[in-house]
Order: structure tokens, then C-alpha cells, then sequence
């Protein structure tokens, strides 16, 4: 027999020759053809020529953006859709890298795919990119017979998060630029211009205005190199002190306390959590994850320690033999509205579509809640900026006033 196989170096050629009860005579690699070990063993040797900081900078595979992780799972739908199997889709994913997803990803679960593990088991391994969440789903999809409808389900569920991220970021772009460049003009001012207008000042020797000496004073201390040092190790020892704080549990959920009940963000921060809540149970439930492991879940995806606290409430209140939406109205968490919604429907056998429901409303809410937040800093931002801009040009000016005022007797 002669033929072809499609595997990363000759060992693991001899071992499939074998599986398929075969005794491999001769094995040949086409030209130009380089082992994954042989890479494999280059990568290693370049990563334990560096410092081990740069080592795991270079080696560690990081979190892929949702937006990623729904373009690589719409890619395997899309190819196991078309009939091929699955070791064929994986190798293809391999070409067909997705941004910050490599193709050495796609290559070790193909590997783990042909020795025997079925791919949840094989993505169990990768958890930095593939969630629980993530891995449960595809498993309840194998064990269904479903695959490439969770695998739809799944690139849809994080295109909808990936959106929503996108569009929480874009209403904070304009206020940041907005902020950034007053502060860089405030700088700007005070290290370059304000010296120049010291020393014209300095020289006609006149009493100057108390705001005008107020600035003097400041623009003194923006050049000290001293004064950069204190708010340094100022800003550095808030810093760990609130890092600290936050690592505690009672940190933790005092600070995601006060992040619910923040004026206009709160609202934002407590309408993308319920999204987020609604539609990741959903998802999960849809696809026939049971619902203590869809409720332990959700609990791990939502970051907010004062959610969690609810959901792992519910939980156990759910593995007593309750519903979900009498422990949710007992935790005094969630709204009115998502508890009714999710009452009517364990009524009616569909837990799932409610939540649905309940997401796209408050995805809706969200969006709308961004817009408003927006519309009011944007204006506040640039009032703070013309004050703080006003009050420079005013300390100049006045002090203008009186040497010209001066002059003139």
C-alpha cells in the first residue's frame, strides 16, 4: 500500500500506521516539509535564551477578543457544515489562522482529535481560549448530535458580546480624546509657555495678581523634577493599596457594590450584567447543559461579585428542589421585570426563549442607557476643560492688565 498522511512529524506517522494495523516499510517527507517538533524545538530554544518575564511574554497564549473567538467558531461550523470531519476541519482551520487564535491551537486539537479525545475534551485543554462555558456547550453538542448548531449558537452568542463591548467602548472614545488633549494642553501650558511668561514678569518687577502668583506657583511645581517623584509614589502607593483592597473578597464585592449604585454608569454596569446573565443562561440552557451546571457557569462568566453572590444564592436554592425565579426575587438583586419574565417562563416550559427575551431587552436599554451616558459627559467634559483653560488665560491676562495699567502711570 502506499498513500499520504497528514500529520505534524514521523513519530506520530508510525503511530497512526500502526492503529490502522499496518507495518510502514518506508516513511518520506515531502521537500521543504519542517516537523512541528523541529519548530516546536527552535520556539523552545529562543524562549530559554530570554529572561523568563520575556520567556512567558512570547510563549503564553493570551485571551482571544470575543470577536476572535466568534470567527474561529463560525469557521468550524461552517467547514464541519460543508461535510467535512472533523480532523479535515481542524487541519483546515490551520490555514485559515483566526486572529488571535494560532494555528498551532487548530493543530493540537486536530492532534488530540485523531488520538481518541472527542473536541470538547481536546478544548478543555486550551482554557485561556476556550471557556467552561465554551467546552460545556460543545459537549453538550456532541453528545446531541448537534455540533455545528451549538457551534452557530456559540459564534453568535459572543458576536452579540463582542458588539455590545464595541459599542461600550466607542461611547467612552470621545470622551477620553475630549480629556486627554485638555490635560495636554493644561501640561503643554505649564511646562513650556508659563517659564517664558515668569520670566517677562520677573523682570518688570511688579506686584502680580493673586491668581497670576497662584500659577506661578503651580507652574513651578509642574517642573520640579521632586514634585513628579511624591505624585508618583503617591499615585504607585493608592495604587497598590486599592489592588490589595480589590484582591480581598470583601474588597471585591464592596467595590462591585459601589459600581451598581454609581449615578449614570451604574445603571450602564447594571443593564450590560443582566445582558450578560441572560443571555449566557440562555445560551446554556438552550443547548442542554443541565441548569445547576448552567447556573455554576454563568456564575464564574459574570464579573461582579455582588451578581455572583445572587446566582450562587439561586443555585443552591435551585438544588433543593425551587425555581430559578423565586431565589432571584429573594436575593433582591434583580429586576422586577427579568424575575416575571423568567416566572412566565418556567410556566410555560421555555426558560431559555424568556431569557433571550430578557437579553435583547436589556441589550436594547443598554444601548440607549450608553447614548444618554454619553450626551451627559460629553458636555460636562467640556465645561471642566473651558473653566480649567479660562482660568489659565485669566491668571495671564490679568496680570497683563496690570503691567500695561502700570505702564500707563
Amino acid at each position: 500500500m502506499q498513500g499520504v498522511l497528514d500529520v505534524p512529524d514521523r513519530s506520530t506517522a508510525i503511530i497512526q500506521l500502526q492503529r490502522m494495523g499496518l507495518l510502514p516499510v518506508q516513511i518520506e517527507a515531502p521537500k521543504g516539509f519542517v516537523s512541528t517538533q523541529k519548530s516546536n524545538d527552535k520556539k523552545r530554544s529562543f524562549a530559554l535564551a530570554l529572561p523568563p518575564a520575556l520567556r512567558d511574554f512570547f510563549t503564553r497564549q493570551r485571551k482571544p477578543k470575543l470577536q476572535d473567538l466568534a470567527t474561529f467558531t463560525q469557521q468550524l461550523a461552517n467547514l464541519l457544515q460543508s461535510g467535512m470531519p472533523l480532523t479535515v476541519a481542524l487541519n483546515s482551520m490551520t490555514h485559515l489562522e483566526t486572529k488571535g487564535i494560532s494555528a498551532e491551537v487548530s493543530r493540537q486539537l486536530k492532534q488530540d482529535v485523531m488520538e481518541g479525545k472527542s473536541l470538547s475534551e481536546a478544548m478543555a485543554k486550551h482554557p485561556i481560549i476556550f471557556s467552561d462555558m465554551y467546552v460545556n456547550m460543545v459537549r453538550a453538542g456532541e453528545q446531541s448530535g448537534a455540533l455545528v448548531e451549538v457551534l452557530r449558537r456559540l459564534a453568535d452568542h459572543y458576536s452579540r458580546f463582542a458588539e455590545v463591548q464595541s459599542k461600550f467602548v466607542s461611547a467612552l472614545i470621545y470622551p477620553a480624546v475630549v480629556t486627554a488633549v485638555g490635560f495636554g494642553i493644561i501640561i503643554f501650558f505649564m511646562t513650556y509657555m508659563l517659564p517664558k511668561f515668569k520670566e517677562i514678569f520677573t523682570g518688570l518687577k511688579i506686584e502680580l495678581p493673586l491668581a497670576t502668583r497662584t500659577l506661578i506657583a503651580i507652574g513651578d511645581l509642574f517642573v520640579s523634577p521632586s514634585f513628579w517623584i511624591i505624585v508618583g509614589l503617591t499615585i504607585s502607593a493608592i495604587t497598590v493599596l486599592i489592588l490589595r483592597f480589590k484582591s480581598s473578597p470583601a474588597g471585591r464585592k464592596m467595590i462591585d457594590s459601589w459600581k451598581l449604585r454609581m449615578p449614570i454608569f451604574g445603571n450602564v454596569v447594571k443593564l450590560n450584567l443582566f445582558c450578560q446573565f441572560s443571555r449566557t443562561l440562555a445560551t446554556l440552557l438552550q443547548n442542554g447543559v443541565p441548569v445547576l451546571t448552567a447556573l455554576k457557569i454563568t456564575e464564574q462568566v459574570v464579573p461582579n461579585e455582588v451578581i455572583k453572590e445572587a446566582i450562587a444564592q439561586t443555585r443552591e436554592a435551585v438544588t433543593d428542589g425551587k425555581t430559578i425565579a423565586q431565589p432571584m426575587a429573594k436575593s433582591k438583586v434583580f429586576p422586577q421585570l427579568m424575575i416575571d419574565l423568567i416566572k412566565i417562563g418556567e410556566e410555560t416550559g421555555d426558560v431559555p426563549g424568556a431569557l433571550k427575551n430578557i437579553a435583547d431587552t436589556y441589550e436594547n436599554e443598554l444601548i440607549l442607557a450608553l447614548r444618554v451616558m454619553t450626551n451627559l459627559i460629553e458636555p460636562v467634559l467640556i465645561i471642566i476643560m473651558a473653566v480649567g483653560v479660562g482660568l489659565l488665560l485669566f491668571s495671564i491676562l490679568s496680570a497683563m492688565f496690570t503691567i500695561t495699567s502700570n505702564i500707563g502711570r
